[in-house]
């Protein structure tokens, strides 16, 4: 009995310090969580001021800064089609205080475009979380005889080669054109263009007859009657434009691309702080006032968890390979 006492006596002072001492190892941990941000964030942006990923992070800029009681700075880092601003946040401590804002196109197009990637997005960062769904739009200039995707696709096989669209070589609005081609089995030109604008202003002047393009920029000049459109290219219809048709309810079911952003940080990031990114993020996209914003540039609120939008990079990144591939474009 008495050496049974003493040795329940000796494991208790034993392991006594240890056990007291768990908390204490949690407490950096928590205190991190606790104190972020203690300082301002840096929110890169890939792409001059002005478009509508400037305009999407400005927005989701002030309404986190309100939340967090922090600023959000964002910073401008335009070149290489975003390359540049995705290099930098890749290679910045990961802190919590550089983030990036991610794209369809850097994000997701780039891997098969470009045979040197400075980074690997699912390689180096990690993911936040989605923030916007926007919807580009078929449109034809009025004197292409078409009103619908099936008179497209017609028109298109009657015309072999003959039918343009136009877009940025690698772009969302050029990897449209050849998953409708693809999907349609048309042969239609592309014509290369620095920028949707420029393609949008020689659509309307009649030099080319079809653009895929967001359809915050379109769809003014639709109801206007210089534009025709044909359908958005979502699976679902556009709360900005309900009465349009989707390709895939028109003809080609399946037929989906979405133009999207999201926040991003470099991927040694501590899981608290992008877990607290996460959750903000959210709650300022569930506000009245993002809703209505982000609706006049066309785009739908999309919250998302780091997991979702991790796998939903990863879909995204394997679709457009596939695409490219298929359209035979060649790796710069």
């Amino acid at each position: 009995m008495f050496h049974e006492r003493v040795e329940c006596e000796s494991f208790v002072w034993r392991w006594l310090p240890r056990l007291c001492a768990l908390p204490l190892l949690a407490m950096p941990a928590l205190s991190l969580a606790q104190s972020y941000p203690a300082k301002p964030i840096r929110l890169v942006v890939g792409v001059p001021a002005g478009g509508t990923n400037d305009v999407v992070a400005r927005l989701v800029a002030q309404k986190m800064s309100a939340q967090l009681a922090q600023q959000i700075i964002v910073d401008n880092r335009a070149g290489a089609n975003g390359n540049i601003g995705a290099e930098l946040v890749a290679k910045s401590p990961p802190d919590g205080y550089t983030l990036f804002m991610a794209s369809i196109g850097v994000s997701s197009i780039h891997p098969s475009l470009y045979s040197k990637m400075p980074f690997d997005t699912l390689r180096d960062f990690a993911m936040i979380s989605q923030l916007t769904s926007i919807p580009q739009i078929i449109v034809v200039h009025p004197s292409v005889p078409v009103k619908d995707v099936k008179q497209l696709i017609a028109y298109a096989k009657a015309k072999p080669g003959q039918l343009t669209f136009a877009g940025g070589t690698g772009s969302s609005a050029h990897l449209a054109g050849e998953l409708f081609k693809s999907m349609a089995r048309v042969d239609m030109l592309h014509v290369p263009y620095k920028g949707s604008a420029p393609a949008l202003i020689d659509l309307l002047g009649g030099q080319v007859a079809i653009v895929f393009d967001q359809i915050v920029t379109s769809l003014p000049h639709v109801r206007s009657g210089k534009l025709r459109a044909l359908a958005v290219t979502t699976l679902k219809r556009s709360s900005v434009a309900p009465e349009i048709h989707t390709v895939s309810e028109s003809a080609l079911p399946g037929y989906s691309i979405t133009t999207w952003h999201g926040l991003i940080a470099p991927i040694a990031t501590p899981r608290d702080i992008i877990s607290r990114l996460s959750s903000e993020t959210a709650k300022a996209l569930e506000s009245a006032e993002i809703k209505e914003k982000f609706l006049a540039q066309g785009a739908e609120p999309t919250p998302s968890t780091p997991e979702q939008f991790r796998a939903f990079i990863k879909s995204e990144t394997d679709k457009w390979a596939s695409v490219v591939k298929a359209a035979g474009l060649k790796p710069e």
